[in-house]
């Protein structure tokens, strides 16, 4: 039986981030990036060529949209094992990962074209989209609103007080 240090809470970034669960996520995430990437310099790069002039266009953007989202999702996974191999503090990741843009708008499936795109392309992006989904609401439940801060880096409460109490009969600061 383990004995918990009650005077600090518990990080669920820490305890996810060294989870089978995550290292499945991390696999999973990284090989989709692997195997997009493999599709657009291959398969995906001859298929465009047979496009329609607008299907083409929109290969062109939905691609964009396809890579910056994976390397958005890949940002986040590595921020997470940075935290379970001890490289990066949870703190650290709290703000580095303001850089991260998880909410990025999804793909319109209703914009002219996208029955002419490839099957394989679809498939890809109809699983980042999963993949974006799933991290963001991972995200949403290891760092709520408001979990951002330390605990040193948190306003002492009495202190604050204290500084007022100072303030208001301290005769420097009085008319």
């Amino acid at each position: 039986m383990t004995v918990h240090d009650q005077t600090r809470p518990v990080r669920l970034a820490e305890h996810f981030a060294s989870s089978e669960k995550f290292n499945e996520l991390f696999s999973g995430g990284m090989d989709l990036v692997e195997e997009t990437a493999a599709f657009l310099d291959g398969e995906g790069r001859l298929a465009s060529k047979t496009l329609s002039k607008t299907a083409h266009a929109l290969y062109g953007a939905e691609s964009m949209r396809l890579t910056t989202r994976l390397m958005q999702l890949a940002s986040w996974l590595l921020l997470q094992r940075a935290v379970s191999e001890g490289e990066m503090t949870v703190d650290q990741v709290v703000a580095e990962k303001k850089n991260v843009k998880l909410n990025q708008l999804p793909s319109r499936r209703t914009s002219a074209g996208w029955e002419e795109l490839p099957e394989g392309f679809l498939s890809l992006v109809d699983r980042s989209i999963s993949l974006q989904r799933r991290i963001q609401r991972l995200d949403q439940d290891i760092y709520p609103a408001g979990d951002s801060v330390s605990e040193e880096n948190k306003e002492n409460p009495v202190a604050s007080q204290r500084a007022l109490l100072e303030t208001a009969f301290d005769p420097r600061f009085r008319n």
